[in-house]
């Protein structure tokens, strides 16, 4: 592990000339900073934080970390689920939540500027409000767009509109040195030497910190709905699956669940939304499916090719949720997954590994069967379309309890270890979406060859020869 220097009464001294009252030290410190989402994999108090508002700002910051040799973390929302934004190393946190503007529109070219701390929630709206349509879609509706594109963010869209990775035509950068570079441009294609854009996008702020991002967008649908299935059991929601995905219907998303999943929902949001029996009989689970298109009327073609599919594939029934109100409330409850568990349960680990779509049905059985060897609750869901599985290991505890926690921290990494291996079988990958950061970062080095580490690693050092950036994320 690198050896860094403490920081001094001088060096802080310094950041204040640069940040004045927005540089915060020792108890005055807000302790959500030391951690994301997840605290589970570890709380990292640091020394300084700092709400940098502009990129010169983060420059003249990261000149001075690196002349000291003090770690730099960067984080934004702190709705990261793998540990990316804790500072494991304490040093100095940068946060970018003031860095919140949409700086301009090219309407003409269909690209929008914008600064890291701004909301998804927030572009989704203000685009549409331009006639135009951002489609990431990640569950987390609050988090920065520089998060999305620090970690790829997928979400319920990826199907058919792509993850976050597809939008980004430019970015500026500050490299640990403090050096500024701007990466890409609002062109179409590109064939202009290896794509540092692309390297920096899912990059988890180990490589340079973004501080200025141009999107594409794309025109809005002009009309979409969705079909709630329910199935009989979990095996035959998801076997249905691959030939949907493939089908003329062309979804947007298909996402499945169980019905333990709206248990926790209901319990949460105080209201019921899916349907739990169907003539009489118990459903097991569900698939949410989202079909857009350009007319109503290929809209009907396209609700009719996936009905009458998803019928035959043993579906009990297929809802169409058309109306406005229905369809905010069958999303608000699939977008609010993560906090009812959070509000249920006091001990939470997750993994978001992903597999071929063929392999889904096999690798959703192969999770159902462990369940009942295991000392916690297991909950599944996920954006069933691309294969990315969501599944959390969930116990109440004792809050506060350290035997507790260690027990449970125990017992979780054995059955993590179990979902990798099954994943890695079925030539899966150790992440979708949500990144490796601090808490999956052993995993990735067991799922990768060695050469593909070491190779990891010399990217890292030849933009961070120090290692002073989000140390011990990723490949370290």
């Amino acid at each position: 592990m690198t050896a860094y220097e403490a920081l001094t009464p001088d060096v802080i001294q310094e950041f204040f000339d640069i940040a004045g009252r927005r540089v915060v030290v020792g108890e005055a410190i807000n302790p959500d900073y030391a951690h994301d989402a997840m605290p589970i994999y570890g709380i990292g108090m640091p020394e300084v934080t700092i709400d940098v508002k502009t990129t010169e700002e983060i420059s003249a910051i990261l000149k001075i970390c690196s002349t000291h040799h003090i770690p730099v973390t960067v984080r934004g929302a702190g709705t990261g689920l793998a540990g990316g934004c804790t500072p494991v190393q304490g040093g100095v946190v940068l946060c970018t939540v003031l860095m919140n503007r949409i700086l301009g529109y090219d309407e003409a070219n269909r690209n929008v500027r914008v600064q890291p701390g701004v909301l998804l929630a927030d572009l989704q709206k203000d685009a549409a409000a331009h006639g135009l349509f951002y489609p990431p879609d990640p569950g987390e509706k609050y988090a920065t767009i520089g998060g999305n594109v620090s970690t790829n963010a997928g979400g319920m869209r990826s199907l058919k509109y792509g993850t976050t990775r597809d939008y980004v035509l430019a970015l500026t950068v500050v490299l640990p040195s403090g050096e500024i570079i701007r990466l890409g441009s609002p062109v179409s294609k590109s064939s202009a030497g290896y794509s540092l854009l692309q390297l920096m996008v899912g990059s988890e702020g180990t490589l340079g910190i973004i501080t200025e991002i141009t999107l594409k967008l794309i025109a809005p649908p002009k009309c979409h709905c969705s079909l709630i299935v329910p199935f009989r059991t979990l095996e035959e929601a998801v076997r249905a699956v691959p030939a949907l995905r493939h089908s003329e219907a062309v979804p947007q998303a298909i996402e499945f669940f169980e019905k333990e999943m709206l248990t926790a929902i209901e319990a949460y949001l105080g209201t019921s939304v899916f349907p739990k029996e169907i003539e009489g009989e118990t459903v097991g689970a569900y698939l949410l499916v989202t079909l857009d298109a350009a007319s109503n009327d290929l809209l009907d073609e396209s609700v009719m090719t996936a009905s009458q599919l998803l019928l035959d594939a043993s579906a009990m029934d297929v809802l169409v949720a058309d109306v406005p109100m229905y369809l905010d409330k069958t999303w608000a409850a699939r977008s609010a997954f993560f906090e009812s568990l959070e509000y249920q349960y006091n001990l939470i680990d997750q993994c978001d590994v992903v597999v071929p779509v063929a392999a889904l049905p096999e690798f959703a059985v192969y999770v159902d069967g462990l369940r009942a060897a295991l000392p916690f609750d297991v909950h599944m869901f996920g954006h069933a379309g691309d294969g990315n599985i969501h599944i959390y290991a969930c116990t109440r505890g004792r809050r506060g309890s350290r035997e507790d926690l260690f027990a449970f921290k125990q017992a979780a990494a054995a059955f993590m270890e179990q979902l990798y291996a099954k994943a890695a079988a079925l030539d899966g990958q150790v992440s979708g979406e949500y990144g490796i950061g601090f808490g999956k970062a052993s995993y990735l080095q067991k799922s990768l060859d060695p050469v593909q580490i070491r190779i990891m690693q010399g990217i890292k050092e030849v933009f961070d020869p120090g290692l002073i950036l989000n140390p011990n994320k990723i490949c370290y």
